[in-house]
């Protein structure tokens, strides 16, 4: 069984963040006081937002500074991985448009999430290495769209778009809230009338489906979004909706309909079975991503939902990665109700394909449970260091699903 440091605290069932930094030790340590969060009750907005305080905290930017000017690996590598990518050139040119289809004819939203990431990464680039050139380049961009974009539309498809893009618009406008040529009222603004709409439209009414009819990383997308936008405009409510529905929503993303079978002391680990798991593996990784997103943006902001209801959500980790890992996993037989009516669908046996499909979502996960935590996460570590280091959209191909996550997480989160 998994343990915890003996001196890591733990107050009302949540990690202590103090705790923590008191047995991180050296550089980890003295750096992430440079990101502080708010004590908050269980499902409970803090009182005053961290920011920057969604992927990456003042400490994770400190660090990944100070150890890239260093030399330092694999810090880095990862840098390198970074400034390799096309998309995080300061030339980068924006297409912002009104209106991004995504699902159905006229479909265009290839332009958005290569622009997301163009501007996350350069970003990224001006947070670690102060290059104003890139910080220039990343508030065009967002400024661009916030000022340009009014509708995202398509099929069913546009809730996906909707959810994943605005979380990751989110967040690369949280890197750049302090900059003076990023125009904050304009994003906070523009997430709140076209993202946030259709975010909730989704959470709340499923697009008139059958609550269990979408799979998990639907819900999971959209919670993210939600929360992203709650914490960039500061809004209370938005934040402890995404959160309240991760313990409690009735569709396939809160934690217990994700990891719907939780197997104990397989081979000496705890595993717990993902919800796309009799699906395929590369959306079944893809949740791993999204989920990661979740908890990373919760703990920023002083929830630990990585830890929520006996970290389950390590437990499913620990399974997807062992099976990419070409290791054997339990199963059992996976029922749901699909279309309008709900009529049943079951799987019987898990999804191999995609099977050990390379996304960059195991770092997140790994320097949390493995090092900030000090759990022995053998497979996510594992899967973790066999695809070191992670790169970002346009490192793994040019479809949607390389963008589905922001990626760069040895850069950013390696301890």
């Amino acid at each position: 069984m998994s343990r915890t440091s003996p001196h890591t605290r733990h107050e009302g069932g949540r990690v202590s963040r103090r705790g923590l930094l008191k047995t991180a030790g050296g550089l980890t340590a003295a750096l992430a006081v440079g990101a502080t969060a708010t004590a908050t009750t269980a499902g409970a907005a803090p009182a005053t937002f961290t920011h920057p305080g969604m992927l990456h905290n003042a400490g994770d930017i400190n660090r990944a500074k100070v150890r890239v000017a260093a030399g330092d690996d694999p810090w880095l590598s990862g840098w390198n991985r970074l400034t390799a990518n096309s998309h995080s050139q300061s030339t980068w040119t924006n297409r912002a448009t009104a209106t991004i289809i995504r699902g159905g004819t006229g479909e265009n939203y290839p332009q958005l999430y290569n622009d997301i990431a163009a501007a996350y990464q350069n970003a990224l680039r001006w947070k670690v290495a102060g290059t104003e050139a890139n910080a220039q380049c990343a508030a065009n961009i967002l400024n661009a769209w916030s000022r340009t974009l009014t509708t995202v539309t398509g099929n069913a498809d546009r809730f996906l778009a909707a959810g994943l893009y605005g979380w990751q618009f989110a967040n690369a406008c949280e890197l750049m809230r302090d900059h003076p040529a990023f125009d904050l009222a304009a994003a906070q603004d523009m997430m709140v009338r076209v993202f946030y709409p259709l975010n909730n439209q989704f959470l709340t009414g499923h697009n008139d489906a059958c609550i269990t009819n979408y799979w998990a990383n639907w819900d999971l997308c959209n919670m993210a979004s939600v929360m992203a936008i709650g914490i960039l405009t500061d809004n209370a409510a938005k934040y402890d909706q995404a959160v309240t529905y991760f313990k409690s929503g009735g569709g396939n993303g809160s934690i217990q309909h994700a990891v719907p079978f939780l197997y104990g002391n397989v081979e000496g680990y705890d595993l717990g079975q993902w919800q796309e798991s009799g699906r395929d593996q590369g959306h079944t990784v893809m949740g791993m991503g999204q989920m990661g997103a979740l908890c990373e943006m919760a703990w920023n902001q002083g929830d630990d939902l990585y830890s929520y209801d006996g970290r389950r959500f390590m437990k499913a980790a620990q399974y997807v990665a062992k099976y990419n890992l070409n290791m054997d996993v339990p199963f059992t037989t996976y029922t749901w109700g699909t279309g309008q009516n709900c009529a049943q669908q079951s799987q019987t046996v898990l999804g191999s394909a995609s099977r050990g499909q390379v996304r960059p979502v195991w770092a997140m996960l790994h320097y949390h449970y493995g090092r900030r935590l000090l759990l022995d996460d053998k497979y996510i570590a594992q899967m973790c260091f066999s695809v070191a280091p992670e790169g970002g959209g346009g490192d793994y191909g040019t479809t949607s699903g390389g963008f589905d996550q922001l990626g760069f997480g040895t850069l950013m989160y390696a301890k």
